[in-house]
């Protein structure tokens, strides 16, 4: 299993949800996405695109005052 790093800080709502969307459809079944961001509303919105989509959250934690970091395991 491989993690990809998708990075998103800077980007306003919905831009890391998009992106993560298509980077999940570019790795192998198995792999992890790590996706960094400082959006709050992706906060909600990425673990409830997860969870739609069958894709395990393994690792939700926030790095700073404003920034987070998720990881998406592609099913």
């Amino acid at each position: 299993m491989a993690q990809h790093i998708l990075e998103t800080d800077g980007q306003v709502c919905p831009f890391p949800l998009v992106e993560a969307k298509a980077a999940i459809e570019s790795i192998p079944a198995g792999d992890e996405l790590v996706i960094n961001f400082d959006c709050t509303q992706a906060t909600d919105s990425i673990p409830r695109w997860a969870a739609e989509n069958g894709y395990p959250v393994t690792h939700f934690d926030r790095r700073g005052d404003a920034e987070w970091t998720i990881t998406v395991q592609k099913a």
